[in-house]
């Protein structure tokens, strides 16, 4: 089923998002957590490319995966060092597999490489994409604005081009104060961007979270956040409760305000993603009037 049309059914979605095992290590690896992820009936799993921006094939093998295990796959596809043939190659892949569900990014540049001279932002990706037809497109947005930007309403308006251009849906780069995605919403509103946003929030449950991704993001730290990581940085126990509580507090907040979804980056961690799926269960059943009532 194309992500579009689940917007139509229901008011607010829950999905993950998995990587790729590393390279050294085969589409197998990931397999139990593929299994058990989709045990908790998210309305569909998030397949990011593998790091270093060279896995096209590897996330197709693992979209694939997720489709047998009867949850939507949405495949990452990026296109900063692709070519139409390339990309053309990527969805023919895809397409064969049953996936009917893109995110269609930029990606993130690889040193020494040579860089697209057909793709230079994603809304060209997108049009790409749509052109080829037979594909839901989804795009990301950054609530606090893309770092490569100079401001928040500049990149509001390279995000309203790459919804004219065939997006469906969005999903936002991780954050940890909601106020900030209030204040997004608020923009893409004025600024006639009417697709449905999904929250992206990241559990802070490990140490190497706090050192790795708070940094390589960029994400503004709330006090209270930033108490909560002092307090704990060194407990592990009380860092992966901790870092749960705030994620659920976060998402259930969201949910209260008409988010239209809960995007959860749970880093192959199927037990986090257990523990908050649960807890927003009840919540979600009552947001979408009963149609999550079997979710664990």
């Amino acid at each position: 089923m194309k992500i579009s049309q689940m917007f139509e059914k229901k008011r607010a979605l829950l999905s993950f998002e998995i990587f790729p095992p590393k390279k050294d290590a085969g589409t197998e690896a990931v397999r139990g957590t593929i299994e058990e992820l989709s045990a908790l009936r998210p309305d569909y799993i998030s397949v990011t490319c593998s790091a270093g921006g060279s896995g096209n094939a590897r996330t197709c093998e693992i979209a694939e995966l997720v489709r047998r295990c009867g949850v939507e796959p949405l495949a990452h596809v990026t296109c900063i060092h692709a070519e139409g043939a390339d990309v053309q190659a990527t969805l023919a892949g895809l397409r064969g597999a049953g996936i009917e569900n893109v995110l269609a990014l930029r990606g993130d540049r690889i040193e020494g490489a040579k860089e697209s001279g057909r793709f230079r932002y994603a809304a060209d990706l997108v049009r790409f994409i749509r052109a080829e037809g037979g594909f839901d497109i989804a795009g990301a947005c950054y609530p606090e604005g893309h770092p490569e930007s100079p401001d928040l309403p500049t990149d509001i308006r390279h995000l309203k081009e790459k919804v004219d251009a065939g997006v469906s849906h969005l999903n936002t780069q991780l954050f940890f104060e909601n106020e900030d995605f209030y204040r997004f919403e608020e923009l893409l509103s004025a600024a006639n961007v009417a697709v449905p946003v999904q929250a992206g929030l990241m559990p802070l449950v490990k140490k190497s979270h706090v050192d790795r991704i708070i940094a390589l993001s960029g994400a503004k730290i709330p006090a209270r956040l930033s108490r909560m990581i002092s307090r704990f940085y060194d407990k592990p126990d009380a860092l992966m409760e901790a870092g749960i509580a705030y994620a659920t507090e976060q998402a259930i907040d969201l949910l209260s305000a008409g988010v239209r979804g809960i995007h959860l980056y749970v880093m192959n961690n199927a037990q986090v993603a257990r523990r908050i799926a649960s807890a927003l269960a009840p919540v979600l059943a009552e947001v979408n009037g009963g149609n999550d009532a079997g979710r664990p």
